[in-house]
């Protein structure tokens, strides 16, 4: 067995592993295999980790809405990029109760979907990226 497997198993026999944020013995924001991401301590993530973690969830929600709502991948990659981006934000579930908008988008009326895009709760909570989203799908130009 290499050097760092050994070492890998005695730090997860060691730390534990969690795989959501906790508080360590000393109250300190923890993820993981003992990592340390509390801000007060000097803790995070470098860019590279935050790619990776971009990268993974981008494969899940896609992999999602490919199972949930295969049509989705009919659509041209800047106005399915917009229903991501929504999925994203408020996860597969929340997108599909969009069912008014879902159905204009299949339809491809997408002038009349960006209006219902912003006539929801979602628009009132976040209307800045609400009003890029909608307009990316009217228009089908990268926002």
């Amino acid at each position: 067995m290499s050097e760092i497997t050994s070492l890998e198993q005695q730090l997860r026999r060691d730390e534990g592993e969690v795989l959501h944020v906790y508080p360590d013995h000393l109250g300190f924001m923890t993820i993981g295999v003992g990592r340390l991401i509390d801000s007060r301590k000097g803790g995070g993530i470098t860019p590279a980790e935050s790619a990776i973690l971009l990268a993974n969830d981008i494969s899940r929600k896609t992999g999602d809405l490919a199972r949930r709502a295969p049509w989705i991948s009919e659509l041209d990659p800047v106005r399915r990029a917009a229903l991501h981006n929504m999925a994203f934000q408020m996860g597969v579930d929340g997108l599909l109760q969009f069912v008014r908008t879902l159905g204009l988008v299949r339809s491809r009326q997408y002038d009349e979907a960006a209006t219902a895009m912003l006539q929801s709760r979602w628009a009132k909570q976040t209307p800045e990226r609400a009003l890029r989203m909608a307009k990316q799908m009217a228009t089908g130009v990268w926002q």
